[in-house]
């Protein structure tokens, strides 16, 4: 069976993520004190106990949901001794998790992943002032809809798609004047719902420029590595493999759109007949159901769902 390994986004974050796994198996423990070592600071306390008002800042969930993604990734290889690699062919995450699906694949270390997403965090936070950047979802049209949304509600001001989730299920991002317009624009378009979504700042739009700016001199300083496995880009829906490559994408991804529909259907076309989401939540395994219902869409999380995956491969 060809496989693909999926690594949640902002979003899945919750209070509590990575307890039970901390609870029960070393290799989990040791990721969480090594990005607490990487970032001087108890993250892993903050995952397990909150308060969730600090938990879900940017800058503390970007690097908290790759910490879970890879201690489940550590916990599957070590405690219950799956080759992942050679279980697959793809990997793949959404947004920053596109980063744990490097650091998965040996790209990265642990310790510059942690500070790259933690400065990804802080970047794209700074990037725009609280309260003149907003994201919306908007529900019952695709993409192209979307797309004639935006290009009518934008009347000079940044607004675009920022993530095409699923059918039916995009995210647009940019001035919140001009997103407030879109919600009108999209309800006369035939939306069934269009609605302003809690975040800190317009993510995956140009606003977020002096953000990418922020991450291609990050990106310059830290070595990055060809990954055992393709990683598929959330700018272009392939798989990549070149370091050269990856670097520029991770930078273009920005303020570029996440295809996270146009990525599942590509895994499809290569054959993939499974999607694993490794990490906290149940997100990416939901979008790939409802993108293409053939692919067997999973999520691990819970020590026992670990154990019982790890058997039956």
């Amino acid at each position: 069976m060809t496989r693909a390994y999926l690594f949640p986004g902002q979003g899945s974050q919750a209070v509590g993520m990575g307890k039970e796994l901390a609870g029960a198996f070393a290799p989990a423990r040791l990721v969480f004190q090594e990005v607490d070592d990487a970032l001087s600071q108890k993250l892993s306390s903050l995952m397990f106990e909150g308060p969730e008002t600090e938990l879900i800042l940017t800058e503390n969930a970007q690097p908290a949901l790759m910490a879970v993604s890879l201690a489940v990734v550590r916990v599957l290889e070590q405690e219950f001794g799956v080759d992942l690699v050679a279980k697959a062919s793809y990997a793949a995450g959404h947004s920053l998790g596109e980063y744990s699906a490097l650091c998965a694949m040996g790209s990265l270390t642990l310790a510059d992943t942690a500070r790259l997403l933690k400065l990804r965090g802080q970047a794209m936070q700074k990037a725009v002032p609280v309260g003149e950047g907003a994201m919306a979802a908007l529900l019952g049209i695709d993409l192209d809809v979307a797309q004639a949304v935006v290009e009518e509600a934008a009347q000079g001001e940044v607004v675009s798609c920022a993530n095409d989730n699923g059918p039916g299920q995009v995210v647009i991002s940019g001035k919140r004047s001009a997103v407030e317009r879109a919600l009108e624009v999209a309800k006369a378009k035939g939306g069934k719902r269009a609605m302003l979504l809690p975040v800190s700042a317009p993510f995956h739009c140009a606003l977020m420029q002096p953000a990418a700016d922020a991450m291609q001199a990050a990106l310059a300083e830290v070595t990055l590595l060809a990954p055992k496995l393709p990683v598929v880009s959330n700018v272009t829906a392939k798989g990549e493999s070149n370091p050269v490559d990856i670097k520029k994408l991770l930078v273009a991804q920005v303020t570029g759109l996440v295809r996270w529909r146009e990525l599942t259907l590509w895994l499809k076309e290569q054959d993939v007949a499974q999607a694993v989401e490794l990490g906290s939540g149940k997100v990416l395994a939901g979008l790939v159901k409802r993108i293409d219902k053939s692919i067997e869409a999973t999520s691990l999380n819970a020590p026992a769902e670990l154990e019982a995956w790890a058997k039956s491969v």
